[in-house]
This record gives C-alpha cells, structure tokens and sequence, in this order.
C-alpha cells in the first residue's frame, strides 16, 4: 500500500514524502515538474511526470502503485499572481481537484489530506486565528483552496447518503512555510520572503521591507511562521489517524501560535548568517494584512502534533538549504 502525493517533487511535498518514507510508508509521487524538481524527489520513489488537470496522468498515478490514500499538494499557488490569472489559477486548483476527487472515486482511494492554505482567511479582524474563524478569501488562490474544501466536503456528504464507503478527508491549512528539513530540498519562490531575503544578501543586494507604519510593536508586518519539517509531520499524522479509521476534523490550521516581524526575520537572517544589513525601506503592498497568527491546539490535541522548530532554525537551515543551492547552481530566485 502506498500515498500517492500530488505536488511531491515541490518544496514542501519533498518534505512530506522524506517524511512519509521516514516512517515507513510508501509513496507514488505526482509532479508535472513546472515548480517541482525532479532531484527533490528521493531515490526509490516512483515519479510519475503528469498534472493533476489529465485524466491519463491521474490513471498513470494510481495505477503505479496499489494506492491507500491521497496527500494533495499540486496546484497553482502564488496568491498575488493568481489575481491577474484568475482562470489558469482556478482551472489547476479547481478542475484539477475535481479531476483528482473522480479518480479516487474510481479507484475506491476513500482517504485524503488536502493542503489548503491560510490564505482562505483573508484579513481576519482577530489576534488569534483558529478553524472557526470566518473564512474571507480575498484573492483567487485563497477562493480556490476554500472550494477545495468544499468540493472534499461535498464529496463526503454525497457518499454518506448514498451509504457508499465512507470519504475520509481532513485540510490542513498552512500559514508561512520556511526553512528546509534537507539542505539539498530549498526554497527558491519569487514570492516567498525567506528566499527573497537569502537571495538579496548573497547577490550583495538589500533587503526590502515593504512597510514600517504597521499597528504592530516595530511597525512592521507580522505572521505565523512554521518549518517545513513541521508542517510534514502533520501530514504524517494526519495520514496515520485516516489509515487508522480514527475521527479527524475537517480543517486544522498549521502554525506555531507565535507571532514574529518582518524586522525580526531580517534580524534573525543577520544574526545567523553573519551577514550585517539594514533593510530598505519600502511602501506598503496593497492587502498585505498587519498581524495574521493562528492557534494551533486543535491540531496539537487531535493529531498529537506539535511544531518543535524556533525561529532560529528555520533561518539557519534556510540558509543553509541556500548555500547548497548556490553550490549546484540553483540559488536563483523562480
């Protein structure tokens, strides 16, 4: 038995398989490789090259191994961008869920964690976001993750009625991603803060900050950062709580329940790297929230998860994760 994990030769889905394979559990990766990499997925596990949008791709995967359920990662995943291609973001995220939904219907795969995304809050309008926070997308990736839940939700709801084998499924919505549990796995997104920052410092550039007259205690922007590592073992758990037929909620948010700065991050990144800098100042970036930080004690009490990582070594193993990137070639941004 094995998980098939769409999006497994990206950043963050290499974790989970390495994670996955830690703990003994087979894998089938599905990657069409446009952000992934293939050398990001470990030797012995079976890639098969398609997209998530291709029904043939989809019947590769599957028949590629007997598979026990689904860890769902593939899909369009740049917030920002996703508002000038709206169209390409819900045809890859939403059409291709629904494509992946049929197939697990047709192969009786009846467990699935979908990754979903803070991003389906929006600007929540309190200090401490949890599950039951009012979801408020307010860009076409964040819409799009939400329908995924639904469409899971939906899926569940119409095989219980039929009385049909029960869909198992649970969303794990992560807030910000960093850092690298294998040095040779990086971060390399235009988009992401932690390479933007490594990418500057190393190139002899400085790094900007984008608003300091937030209502936050330096100013600047503030947000819930989690390790990479961390937010695997989630997955695990998650996986293990399915394949054990044992009650799981719908959605968990993945955070540390610690607020940290923008400034605090450049701070963090000088102090590890040795590498003095005082950031640019630059204007605000039009929707970017002041503070978004969640509560994590539903995933801490139903899966018996915790993130174990402090800021320190997110920074440290970033950078690291960099400097091995740089040695291949690869510390480009994109």
């Amino acid at each position: 038995m094995a998980w098939l994990v769409t999006g497994g030769a990206g950043y963050i889905g290499s974790h989970i398989v390495r994670a996955f394979r830690a703990e003994g559990i087979d894998v089938v990766v599905l990657d069409d490789l446009s952000t992934g990499r293939k050398e990001f997925v470990p030797d012995g596990v079976p890639l098969v090259q398609g997209s998530i949008t291709s029904v043939p791709d989809l019947e590769r995967a599957f028949d590629a191994a007997r598979i026990d359920g689904v860890v769902h990662l593939a899909g369009f995943k740049y917030a920002g961008v996703s508002v000038q291609t709206p169209l390409e973001c819900y045809r890859i995220n939403v059409e291709g869920m629904r494509l992946l939904l049929e197939a697990c219907a047709r192969h009786d795969v009846m467990r699935f964690v979908f990754s979903s995304s803070a991003a389906v809050f929006g600007t929540p309008d309190v200090d401490l976001v949890d599950e039951d926070t009012p979801t408020a997308p307010e860009s076409p990736y964040g819409e799009s993750k939400l329908i995924g839940e639904w469409l899971c939700r939906d899926l569940a709801r119409s095989r219980e009625l039929a009385g049909l084998t029960p869909f198992q499924w649970t969303a794990l919505r992560y807030f910000n991603v960093v850092g690298s549990g294998a040095r040779e796995v990086f971060d390399v997104s235009p988009h992401n803060l932690f390479p933007l920052v490594l990418a500057a410092i190393s190139e002899g550039r400085t790094p900007r900050i984008f608003g300091t007259d937030y209502p936050t205690p330096d100013g600047t922007c503030v947000r819930d950062y989690i390790h990479v590592a961390d937010v695997a073992s989630a997955h695990v758990a998650a996986a293990r709580r399915l394949a054990a037929d044992a009650p799981l909620a719908t959605r968990y948010n993945l955070g540390r329940g610690e607020g940290v700065s923008v400034r605090q991050i450049m701070d963090a990144v000088a102090d590890v790297t040795g590498i003095a800098f005082t950031p640019e100042v630059a204007p605000r970036r039009p929707g970017d929230p002041a503070r978004i930080v969640t509560s994590a004690a539903r995933a801490n009490a139903d899966l018996g998860w915790a993130a174990i990582h402090d800021l320190e070594s997110m920074v440290d193993s970033a950078w690291s994760a960099w400097q091995y990137a740089a040695s291949v070639g690869a510390a480009r941004l994109g």
